[in-house]
Parts: C-alpha cells; sequence; structure tokens
C-alpha cells in the first residue's frame, strides 16, 4: 500500500503540478482571447439570461429526450459546489497564504470561458441514447468532432474512475467526519444513511437527480450565502483590511525563491489555481456531461449557465468563505486546516451558530456533489460499454456502496487517486477543447450577430 501511495504521490506531484496548471490556464487565456473575453464583453448578457431570467418559461421546458435547462444546471453545480467552497478555499489560504485567493479569481475568470466552451460543444456533438435521452460530454465532441475515439474512451475511464472517488466516496467522507465532529453521529449511521438517499435518487436516473438537485441546490447555495454575508456583516470593519491582504500576499516575492515553505507568489498562485479548479471544475470537463442532457435548443444560451457556474462557485462562494476566514486570526499558526477552520472562523463571528451553519452547509454541499457525480460515472459506463443496461445498472449499485465505504473508512489514498483522475480527465478534455475551439467561436458570432 505503501508504495501505491508513493506512485499516486509522484504521479500527482506532475498531474498537479506547474505544468498541468500553465496547461489548464494557458487554455483559459487561448479560449477567451480567441472568443474575444466574452466573459467580461457579454458578462451583463449572462446574468439577464441566466440567474435574472430563472423564472421564465424556456428554463424550465423540457421533454422526454431530456431535463429542463434549469435542472441541468443544477446538477452540475450540484458537482461543483462541493466540500471544496469550504475546506478547498481554507486549506488555500493555509497552505498558499490569503494571496491564493486572488489567484483564484484569476482561475475562475479565465475558467468561465473554458466552461462555456465545454457546454457549447458538448451540446453541439451530443447524441441520443437508445432510450431516447440527450447524452453528452468530452467523450462525446472528443469522438463526434475531432474522430479521436481512444482518446474519448480515455477520458471516459478517467471520469468513471474518478466519479468513485471525487464526486463520491471523499464526499461521504465529510459529511461523516462533520457530523461525527459536531452531534457526534457515528460514521456507520452516517454511511447507511447516505447510502440510502443515494441509491433512492441515483437508481432513478437522470430525471430523478435532476429533480432533487433543482430544489436542494438553490436551497443550499442561498442558506450559505445568506450566513456568510450576516457574519461579513458583522465584521465589516475588518473586510477592507482583509481585501487589502489578499492584493499584497499575492505579489509577495519574498519567500518564492527562498526554499521557505512561505507565502511567497508561487505558492500563493499554485494554490490558488488548483483550489479554483477544484472548486469550479473548468476544464476538468465533468459538468459538460449534465448540461448535455438539457432539452435546450440553443447551446451557447446553455453554454451562458456554465459562466455563471464558476463565477457563482469561485467569485460569490468561495470568496464570501474566505473573507469570514481572513477576518478571524484562527487562519495563522497551523492550528486549523480544512473544514475545522471554516467551522473555528464561523463559530467565532455567530456562537454556537457558525458551526452548525458550517457542518450543514458541508451535509448539503456534499450530498449534492454525490447525486451530481453520480450521474457523470453513469454516461462514462455507458459510453465504454456502448449503452449496456446491465452495466449502467452495476455501476449504480457500485456507486452506492462506495457512499457507504467513503463514510466508515480512512481515505487518503482514494484522495490521492482522485485528484490524479482528475488531472488525468483534464488533458483529453484540454485537447478537445483547444482542436474545437473553431467550432465554439463560430457558433457564438452566429448567437450574437441573430441579436443585432
Amino acid at each position: 500500500m505503501e508504495i501505491i501511495s508513493k506512485i499516486v504521490g509522484e504521479i500527482n506531484g506532475i498531474v498537479w503540478g506547474p505544468i498541468m496548471l500553465t496547461l489548464l490556464i494557458g487554455a483559459g487565456l487561448f479560449l477567451s482571447l480567441r472568443m474575444g473575453f466574452p466573459q467580461f464583453r457579454k458578462f451583463g448578457y449572462m446574468l439577464r439570461n441566466t440567474i435574472f431570467g430563472i423564472f421564465s418559461k424556456n428554463q424550465h421546458e423540457k421533454d422526454s429526450s431530456g431535463v429542463s435547462p434549469f435542472q441541468a444546471v443544477a446538477t452540475a453545480m450540484a458537482g461543483t459546489i462541493g466540500t471544496g467552497s469550504i475546506a478547498g478555499i481554507a486549506t488555500a489560504i493555509v497552505s498558499g497564504g490569503p494571496g491564493a485567493v486572488f489567484w483564484m479569481w484569476i482561475s475562475a475568470l479565465l475558467g468561465m470561458v473554458t466552461k462555456y466552451s465545454e457546454i457549447i460543444l458538448s451540446l453541439r456533438f451530443r447524441e441520443k441514447n437508445e432510450d431516447g435521452r440527450w447524452v453528452g460530454g468530452p467523450m462525446y465532441y472528443i469522438k463526434n468532432g475531432l474522430k479521436l475515439p481512444v482518446l474519448a474512451g480515455a477520458f471516459a475511464i478517467f471520469a468513471m474512475i474518478a466519479c468513485l472517488g471525487t464526486g463520491n466516496a471523499t464526499q461521504s467522507n465529510s459529511i461523516a467526519i462533520a457530523l461525527k465532529s459536531t452531534v457526534g453521529i457515528s460514521p456507520w449511521i452516517t454511511g447507511i444513511v447516505l447510502a440510502a438517499i443515494t441509491a433512492v435518487v441515483v437508481l432513478g436516473g437522470m430525471k430523478r437527480i435532476a429533480s432533487v438537485n433543482e430544489k436542494l441546490v438553490p436551497f443550499m447555495a442561498i442558506f450559505f450565502v445568506a450566513c456568510a454575508l450576516t457574519a461579513l456583516v458583522l465584521r465589516i470593519k475588518e473586510i477592507p483590511a482583509a481585501f487589502a491582504l489578499i492584493f499584497e500576499e499575492a505579489f509577495n516575492f519574498k519567500a518564492a525563491f527562498g526554499g521557505v515553505a512561505g507565502y511567497g507568489i508561487m505558492r500563493a498562485m499554485q494554490f490558488g489555481f488548483s483550489r479554483g479548479v477544484f472548486s469550479n471544475e473548468a476544464g476538468l470537463g465533468s459538468a459538460p456531461i449534465a448540461h448535455a442532457a438539457s432539452s435546450a435548443k440553443d447551446p451557447v444560451k446553455q453554454g451562458l449557465w456554465g459562466m455563471f457556474e464558476v463565477f457563482f462557485t469561485s467569485i460569490v462562494i468561495c470568496t464570501v468563505s474566505a473573507l469570514v476566514i481572513l477576518t478571524c486570526d484562527f487562519w495563522q499558526g497551523g492550528a486549523y486546516e480544512g473544514a475545522a477552520l471554516s467551522i473555528a472562523s464561523f463559530n467565532e463571528i455567530l456562537p454556537g451558530v457558525g458551526g452548525v451553519v458550517v457542518t450543514l452547509s458541508t451535509v448539503f454541499f456534499a450530498l449534492s456533489t454525490i447525486l451530481g457525480w453520480g450521474y457523470y460515472g453513469e454516461v462514462s459506463i455507458e459510453f465504454l460499454s456502448k449503452n449496456s443496461r446491465k452495466a449502467v445498472l452495476a455501476y449504480r449499485y457500485v456507486y452506492v456502496a462506495f457512499v457507504f465505504i467513503g463514510a466508515v473508512g480512512s481515505l487518503d489514498l482514494v484522495w490521492s487517486i482522485s485528484e490524479m483522475m482528475n488531472g488525468l480527465m483534464a488533458i483529453p478534455n484540454l485537447i478537445g477543447l483547444i482542436g474545437l475551439s473553431g467550432v465554439v467561436r463560430a457558433m457564438s458570432r452566429q448567437h450574437f450577430d441573430r441579436l443585432k
């Protein structure tokens, strides 16, 4: 086991090292330049056609071949608003310093176009399966767009394995730890309950997953943001200093070349970029799998939701989480890290309530991630097995079992393998995005030319 851990660690050092992060950021910059930076030029249009138009009829229309556009969005956001929104940003601050928050913003701004492109391609090259449902994602636009079926299969394999870890076992483990530390519930009980909930939802397929996430995701997001804003109102005098610290440390060169594990610019960039990617998944290719199931007829309009997902997850949720942490002193000294740091910070500002808020948010965020990633794995196995119903059903049962295993087990190796698979997913996806960027550009121009 030690040898396996070492090998996985070495691969992760490469997969999530400077080269991969450069590729992710470079792809975002390349796509932004080629599309004319729509995350800035079309920001108002994006808001009007997403969150401000959430109650319009076309956002909730669906047919027998897919779920509604908003249900697809809710499922995609369920996969991204996970524990990374709480524990991930806390880890970034402890490991990379407050400056990591700035680089997370940069990662998100570029990632908005990456995810926009992923979703457009996912709808452009999706297929209908034997049940008459829309299925798509990177494996389909790599196969149908780039005509590289082997590369498409590689993505599906990496995604299928990552779903069992990143989207499943690690999430149920976070829930079990949070409930045990806050209210003393045994991980075994948590595991049984979570597995039962997951079975009821996931075994019902995409439509049931989408129906649950349509209700769960907006509630949990509003709940957490409202509580975080309440805490920040109580610490409003400290907020300017927190922002100043973020910008100062983002460009702090003091420890960058000194061999000291300090808060230099390189360390801040590394953790800001990597945690940004983990929070919004732009470039990994997971979210477009959910969007492809939508009955939406306009790929560009659905792509705008991808922009919004990244903006809301990394710019809004992660920022309010970071500000709560930075207006307290627990992030210094190394006594707290991850979710424990968030709990301690919220508890200081909202005594007796803060810990409950973070715990409930962790539970809801992680549960929604489990449900969302369950569908990603299902589409991956469907692609690999050439639409075998038996293979899909078997995967669903395995997925439910991993929920329980994650809750009661020690997952250091699972975390490492999951991170490795996430990184490996990005490689074929980025090849697909860059190779098909001309298609995204042409479809975007056609859409916006019709508005003139």
